[in-house]
């Protein structure tokens, strides 16, 4: 096994196994890591998330020089399940869309594992954060021409998540008080759960450049045709770094579009029992869609996710899903993550030492029998990837 070191948290991160440093620039990348693969042998390219500028030229390299590769991130089921796939993940995924083959799978692998085994330490995930990011701020000569992937600058990122968690109890207070008045109202709302600003999923997994334009799309959909006795809840995501005020600006869309007493924004409080009491979930392609679909709830997912597929989500367009959306088929449901849990997820996680090692494991199998996406859960070309033309 090797490794290439991008940056100083990289090296930091990374001390049990051979690996070499790259400091050059992202223009003589392409030339060093083909040479690199090409000289050390490599028959399999492993990286931890696929849209990463340098991440998707070695890895069309790779392909070019029959070297597989494989993608791996935050499992498509939650709570502690990672993704490893072969060539890319959600709009790039080859994981199949035909209910017949799903079925099919289903038949032959055996049923999941789905109890939560491997609690994450939020602190030791703060802290290894921290530790990362901060040593590539402030040991940047190591790396001159590295260039971190994320929109914000690191510390301007803390400086926002610090804010946030200031205010943590008011916003608990304020998301309770909310969705109580709510649910007092006894009427019927839709939940729209947010995403990161800088999550790939958004950025290259969906047609949308940044959130706000699916957002203001939702809200003047909603405004035109869900019933004025409707409200829409939206939820910004616990990660998120606040440094966009989502309250603040949501409220105003909303009030352009005459809807202002009927669109609620929480930062806080239980999604789980807000997805439980809902009619239905429109998102981008979270994998809330995923506890949304197991609880049975009609759902529209607006950019590629694994989960988008006949019987499992809305077919019709934005505009009539707030008065035409349909529940997902239950039995096809159970034979989706049957079959998404054998192939193309692992059980573990990144933020515990237990998880790790499972996962690690695991992971370690699959890419040596070489059964990853199988058993029938790999099609070419990746079937969602039109989705984000």
């Amino acid at each position: 096994m090797r490794r290439v070191n991008l940056c100083f948290g990289d090296r930091l991160l990374w001390r049990k196994l051979p690996s070499v440093n790259y400091t050059g620039t992202a223009a003589d990348w392409p030339e060093y890591i083909g040479a690199y693969m090409a000289r050390e042998g490599i028959t399999d390219l492993v990286l931890l998330g696929d849209r990463r500028p340098l991440h998707i030229q070695a890895a069309d390299l790779a392909r070019a020089s029959g070297i597989r590769v494989f993608a791996c991130e935050l499992g498509y089921l939650r709570p502690d399940w990672i993704t490893l796939e072969r060539n890319g993940m959600s709009s790039y995924s080859h994981f199949p869309t035909d209910p017949t083959t799903i079925r099919k799978i289903s038949e032959c692998v055996p049923p999941p594992d789905m109890t939560a085994r491997y609690q994450s330490n939020f602190f030791k995930l703060a802290a290894w954060d921290v530790t990362y990011n901060l040593a590539n701020v402030f040991l940047w000569p190591c790396h001159p021409h590295y260039r971190w992937h994320a929109i914000y600058h690191p510390l301007a990122e803390y400086a926002g998540w610090v804010w946030r968690l200031l205010r943590r109890p008011y916003l608990k207070w304020d998301a309770r008080t909310k969705f109580d008045r709510l649910l007092a109202d006894k009427g019927k709302y839709y939940v729209f759960p947010l995403q990161l600003e800088t999550d790939y999923q958004i950025r290259a997994h969906s047609p949308y450049a940044r959130q706000k334009d699916p957002i203001r799309t939702i809200l003047a959909s909603f405004a035109k045709f869900a019933a004025a006795d409707t409200s829409l809840l939206i939820k910004v995501h616990p990660l998120d770094n606040g440094l966009f005020n989502w309250r603040r600006r949501i409220a105003r869309w909303a009030r352009e579009r005459d809807v202002e007493n009927r669109v609620v924004v929480v930062d806080g409080g239980d999604l789980t029992e807000m997805l439980a009491h809902s009619t239905a979930v429109v998102t981008i392609n979270s994998t809330v869609g995923t506890a949304a679909l197991a609880l049975g709830k009609p759902l529209l997912a607006l950019g590629s996710a694994v989960y988008v597929m006949d019987g499992l989500t809305h077919k019709g367009t934005l505009d009539d899903f707030w008065t035409g959306a349909e529940p997902p088929d239950r039995e096809l449901y159970g034979s989706f993550v049957r079959a998404l849990a054998a192939t193309v997820q692992i059980k573990g996680g990144f933020y515990s030492e237990p998880g790790i090692a499972a996962a690690v494991s695991e992971a370690a199998k699959r890419l040596d029998e070489l059964t990853v996406n199988e058993p029938m859960a790999f099609v070419d070309p990746p079937p969602r990837l039109a989705r984000n033309s």
